[in-house]
């Protein structure tokens, strides 16, 4: 039931992002067109790639809630990563896309075979607006993502924050045209490719990073091992390993227990710490508990029992 409502929260916040995408898009390509600035047709490109972008977000996350079967025992939850990385790319054309003819604009000036002609009220309107959606949607997006731990959606976030950012840097370059200096307007272009490849990189290391099975951070492991010691009749932990596959994560750990106990009652107490922790932790998938019989003290260690 969880997992079913989680999806529908995906799926909402992915198609709000693609019709406000398609809103913004064709709003600043035309705003772009008709007040004759470059950087603001260059953002009206990037917001028309969040389109595209949106809808690999949406089929990555349909994928990944597939469940298992004969060939993926562990289920789909990676293609959610492969879609993140699908998504990196896809900003990164679209950021050395923007920077190349923002650079051309100005050689071509630089060398007098090009006149500037400063954009028009409409365009700087248009930046503004374009700050306040992006930045509220980067918001809103930022939130659902980490709440259901989602790296396509995490992604598609800072695909909105880039955006904004880009819109920013078309403000700065559209005023400072419009007051003399239209050189600006094509710099701002180039200042706009910085800051999605910047976040191009981003999202491509998160993906990267979870697909070769990072461990889970510290906190995460503490609070693991705190409900395993917390169950009657383990006796210690031996070894706790831990991955993540997307939103998902993976335990195995061996605990100590009592040798003397019957293989009963051992594996009633895997049993234990195994619901324990898919019940207290919504994001773990499938733990793995070994049981290993605690060894008898040592010599050494009877004589420093003895003495404390």
């Amino acid at each position: 039931m969880k997992e079913d409502k989680n999806g529908r929260l995906a799926m909402e916040v992915s198609l709000v992002s693609l019709l406000v995408n398609i809103a913004l898009s064709a709003g600043k390509l035309l705003a772009g067109i008709f007040a004759h600035s470059g950087a603001m047709v260059s953002d009206g490109v990037h917001s028309a790639s969040d389109v595209v972008s949106t809808l690999v977000v949406i089929v990555g996350l349909r994928l990944s809630k597939r469940r298992e079967d004969e060939t993926h025992p562990y289920g789909h939850e990676r293609l959610e990563c492969a879609a993140a990385i699908l998504l990196a790319g896809m900003l990164a054309l679209t950021g050395t896309g923007v920077g190349l003819a923002g650079v051309k604009e100005i050689l071509q000036a630089l060398a007098g075979n090009l006149e500037i002609q400063p954009p028009g009220l409409l365009a700087l309107g248009a930046a503004v607006v374009s700050v306040a959606v992006k930045e509220a949607m980067y918001w809103y997006t930022h939130r659902a993502a980490r709440k259901l731990g989602s790296a396509a959606l995490l992604a598609d976030a800072w695909h909105h924050r880039s955006d904004a950012l880009s819109s920013v840097g078309s403000f700065i370059g559209i005023l400072g045209a419009r007051l003399g200096l239209p050189m600006l307007d094509p710099v701002a272009s180039v200042v706009i490719c910085a800051f999605i490849l910047r976040a191009a990189v981003k999202i491509f290391m998160d993906a990267v990073s979870q697909m070769t099975d990072r461990a889970c951070d510290a906190d995460t492991e503490q609070t693991i091992r705190e409900i395993i010691l917390a169950q009657r009749g383990v006796e210690g932990i031996d070894l706790l390993k831990t991955r993540r596959f997307s939103s998902k994560i993976y335990v195995d750990v061996e605990i100590a227990a009592d040798g003397s106990k019957t293989l009963y009652e051992t594996h009633a107490i895997a049993e234990t710490v195994h619901d324990a922790i898919e019940t207290r932790m919504n994001q773990v998938k499938h733990i793995m508990v070994h049981v290993n019989p605690r060894q008898p003290p040592t010599q050494a260690e009877e004589r420093k029992l003895w003495k404390d």
